[in-house]
């Protein structure tokens, strides 16, 4: 399965050039901080070999102890595991879910980190996010450019045109998914092109299109405002770089056209699926825009570092995102979250490992409807917008993925196919 090819291959490829990465910043560690860098960074790795080596030999997954808030729930959730086994047996790295193993390596990474001040809140993968942002500057270019030239006529749209312009920047950010570091294993894997050429041609390859219904619940929230009520849209981010800019442009353009008043960001709290966004990546991200030599690009920045002044964007995090746990059980796990996401008029999870935890990462029959498959997890209408990256889809119809199994085996993995998939809540 795709799953065992990830534990097999993909993670300790990951593990391997993250060793590697605080190997090569060696000097960078003694020169901020001398001998205990060094000393750090040696622990650091010595932790991460035998974590590499315990993934690889299939050992007991071991309780976290580095004393941070989540290490009650994460070591509960490995106690839930070990009781789903017969008397004797251990959750092993080969012998459990492998949404659950997947995160639990992210989250030991930290751990090893952790442990080792004061190289402790170092980010293994920022050199690779930073490397894949730069890679795709052609096409940050091209979309910043398309989004300043539009704003001016904006307010001149028709209903029809201000439609076509959604559909377009909601596709943008849906092909922006395709540009994720912990599939390539950390390989570049950024977009070289301007995507707006190419959105005809990627058009038949929409698996489950729903922008009609994310298109009508704003025009008719937009409609039944009065000035002082708020229409909020929240977006579960996925990787940083070219994909947070395809969703910082989307965010832009819903403010600009009025459809939405506010824009709600949630990412990560610490490094996660090698290119996840955390706070920091989201802010360098806007300062780097600001300081671009790209009169487009500055544009962009300065605009978005207004609105989050202003209050009408807003980054979030919070630790349920790093947790192993299915969506469904956020109104129990993160009651706050959850409560924070019942004031959406509509929720945009970008991303396959959001997919994942929507559907709980379950081996569903293709046409089983995704409000079944989101099993009770309703807080606000919400849609994903997922480039296809595991073997775990729904809401298609019949006959449409035994298609695929048979004239391209690699269909669901393969990124080239995705979905704008829409749950209008309860």
């Amino acid at each position: 399965s795709f799953a065992y090819f990830t534990i097999k291959d993909r993670l300790p490829q990951i593990l391997t050039r993250v060793i590697d990465t605080l190997h090569r910043h060696k000097n960078e560690f003694f020169e901020e901080h001398g001998e205990k860098g060094i000393e750090a960074e040696k622990n650091t790795i010595s932790i991460l070999s035998k974590l590499r080596n315990e993934l690889q030999t299939d050992k007991p997954l071991v309780p976290l102890d580095d004393k941070l808030p989540d290490v009650p729930l994460w070591n509960q959730y490995l106690e839930y595991q070990q009781n789903l086994l017969d008397g004797n047996e251990q959750p092993s790295w080969f012998q459990s879910p492998w949404l659950y193993v997947e995160c639990y390596m992210y989250r030991r990474i930290h751990e090893a980190l952790v442990h080792n001040p004061p190289i402790d809140d170092y980010d293994v993968f920022k050199e690779a996010k930073i490397e894949s942002f730069f890679e795709s500057q052609q096409a940050i270019i091209a979309l910043c450019t398309y989004l300043q030239e539009h704003l001016k006529n904006i307010e001149d749209l028709d209903e029809k045109q201000l439609q076509e312009e959604l559909f377009k920047l909601l596709q943008v950010s849906l092909w922006g998914n395709k540009c994720d570091l912990s599939i390539s294993a950390g390989e570049d894997n950024s977009q070289k092109a301007s995507p707006l050429k190419s959105l005809d041609n990627l058009k038949t390859l929409i698996l489950v299109d729903d922008m009609e219904s994310i298109w009508s619940l704003l025009i008719n929230s937009k409609k039944r405002r009065t000035s002082i009520e708020v229409t909020r849209v929240d977006i579960v981010l996925d990787n940083a770089g070219y994909e947070l800019i395809t969703d910082l442009i989307l965010a832009d353009f819903l403010l600009s056209s009025k459809l939405v008043t506010e824009i709600h960001f949630h990412g990560k709290c610490i490094p996660w699926y090698v290119s996840d966004t955390t706070k920091q990546d989201f802010n360098w991200t806007i300062k780097q825009l600001q300081s671009a030599n790209n009169r487009w690009m500055s544009r962009c920045g300065m605009n978005w570092e207004g609105s989050i002044k202003k209050g009408v964007l807003v980054y979030h995090d919070h630790i349920f995102w790093t947790l192993p746990h299915e969506f469904c059980s956020m109104a129990q796990v993160a009651t706050d979250l959850y409560t924070e996401l019942q004031k959406s008029h509509l929720i945009i999870f970008k991303g396959d490992l959001n997919y994942r935890k929507l559907t709980g990462d379950r081996k569903w029959e293709f046409t089983v409807p995704f409000h079944q498959a989101l099993n009770k997890f309703h807080p606000a209408p919400l849609c994903s917008l997922r480039t296809l990256k595991s073997d775990v889809q729904v809401g298609l119809k019949p006959g449409q993925g035994e298609q695929f199994v048979t004239s391209e085996p690699d269909w669901m993995i393969c990124g080239k196919y995705g979905v704008v998939q829409f749950d209008a809540s309860l």
